[in-house]
């Protein structure tokens, strides 16, 4: 028995997996990892494997990245830890001031979460009570895009819209109000992505035109909605609806938790519209991928709303017990380094366009209906029908099929359902690239070759898929 057997076994005794219905292990191998470097995962039988997901998106200057490393290796010497309230310390100081200056203006106060979820927790608790300290407390419902994803606590569950992850918790879930998404996938035949996105948002303005007086913020994925299947929309809805959050009073949440940190081609989304969200969560690559951390920031009108004598009550009084650890401070600051040291959003111009081109030859691939790219996130969308973009039913699993090809070449590629995506750490080299899309092409191949014959049950829900 090899080493990655054995650890195997003692892994299945144990662990319950994220995002993993735990009984396809009898059959799919699970891949204990002994250690990384660059672009590279390397299992207990020496085997590599390119990781094209960045390990579930954090990862951006790739694995045991030596300024990252030594960052972490001189703060653990000096302070592991230290509660954040009624004390401060260097690290969490200086990140801090850093974000404050590289965010658009504006965004001049910092307060940290643990990891995603948590952070879009903070920006919606804030945003509510915000209102109920200035005297509104109608203010309360939040809006969302459909297909959209906001993490897997109560809160964030309630505000995405992505059956598989929502259906089951439906009776637990806030009551929000949900606006067509501007996802350019879906835009009729000849039509721009900017047209499009353009023409959905008429339904966000008549949503806040009847309910702004009940309605305490908008919160969107900007560009890109990720474990909605990568779907992509236009800059120009992110400036209509900041135009709109300001003429109807109601704020503007920007979950840049996965798109922040250059990956949709600048340094943050919002960006590319030339506007300041009223908040603006961050966390993946904060920390280069090493340890959670999650910073929402906000304006400095908001936190004057919370700013009294105690005895007012109106204190933001919420908290995590590692908020703005001094570790993970590190190695961010580290990675704000990098990011200014060696010029990343230049260089990822060439190594997104190398993605497009690597990949363009899949337009032609019969059962492919679109390859879609923001920056260096790209997607290749698997269907059963090309003319009419007919989806493949999600019981089949098709894509678990690229992803268990793309296991046997040496690749970590973690499809989203029928989506094949590339959001790779941004050390990758052309040449990795290209392997990614042969790969990619040939898992492709075998997951659209043959028919498959699965029943599908009347009362299963048609949008369910495997999780990415």
């Amino acid at each position: 028995m090899g080493l990655n057997d054995q650890w195997m076994q003692r892994d299945l005794k144990v662990l319950w997996h994220p995002c993993t219905q735990m009984k396809d292990h009898e059959q799919l191998p699970l891949i204990p990892i002994r250690r990384g470097e660059g672009v590279w995962l390397e299992d207990f039988d020496g085997k590599r494997y390119l990781d094209a997901v960045s390990s579930w998106w954090v990862n951006v200057f790739g694995h045991a990245n030596p300024r990252i490393n030594q960052r972490i290796k001189d703060q653990v010497d000096q302070l592991e830890h230290v509660i954040l309230a009624g004390f401060s310390h260097q690290p969490v100081i200086e990140l801090s001031e850093r974000l404050v200056a590289m965010t658009p203006a504006g965004l001049d106060r910092v307060f940290y979460a643990d990891n995603g979820s948590s952070c879009i927790e903070v920006a919606l608790k804030m945003s509510f009570h915000y209102w109920q300290n200035i005297g509104k407390p109608a203010k309360k419902r939040f809006v969302t895009l459909t297909n959209s994803y906001h993490g897997e606590t109560i809160a964030a569950m309630s505000v995405g819209d992505v059956p598989l992850f929502t259906e089951t918790y439906k009776a637990l879930l806030l009551d929000t109000l949900k606006v067509p998404s501007p996802d350019c996938y879906l835009r009729p035949e000849g039509m721009g992505w900017e047209e499009h996105s353009r023409n959905l948002f008429a339904v966000m303005e008549q949503t806040l035109a009847e309910h702004h007086e009940t309605i305490s913020a908008v919160i969107i994925e900007p560009l890109i909605q990720g474990a909605g299947g990568m779907r992509m929309y236009h800059p120009v809805y992110l400036k209509l609806l900041r135009e709109a959050c300001d003429r109807y009073d109601v704020h503007l949440i920007h979950d840049e938790i996965a798109v922040g940190f250059g990956r949709t081609g600048t340094m943050f989304a919002c960006e590319q519209a030339g506007i300041r969200p009223d908040f603006l969560c961050l966390s993946k690559a904060l920390t280069g991928g090493y340890l959670p951390l999650a910073a929402c920031l906000t304006t400095d009108k908001v936190y004057q709303a919370f700013y009294d004598d105690y005895p007012t009550l109106r204190a933001f009084l919420h908290s995590h017990s590692y908020t703005g650890n001094p570790l993970a401070c590190a190695a961010a600051l580290a990675t704000l380094d990098i990011f200014e040291q060696d010029n990343v959003i230049e260089a990822n111009k060439a190594l997104a366009t190398r993605m497009a081109s690597a990949t363009a030859h899949l337009a032609d691939h019969a059962h492919v209906a679109e390859i879609r790219q923001t920056g260096m996130a790209l997607a290749i969308e698997m269907v059963q029908d090309k003319a009419t973009k007919a989806a493949y039913p999600w019981q089949e699993r098709r894509g678990l099929k690229v992803f268990e090809h793309a296991l046997t070449r040496g690749a970590l590629l973690r499809p989203l359902g029928s989506v094949v995506y590339f959001l790779p750490p941004y050390v990758i080299t052309p040449e990795q690239i290209d392997f990614l899309a042969e790969v990619a092409s040939e898992g492709i191949d075998i997951a659209t070759r043959d028919s498959v014959s699965v029943a599908v049950p009347a009362n299963f829900h048609p949008d369910f898929r495997d999780p990415g």
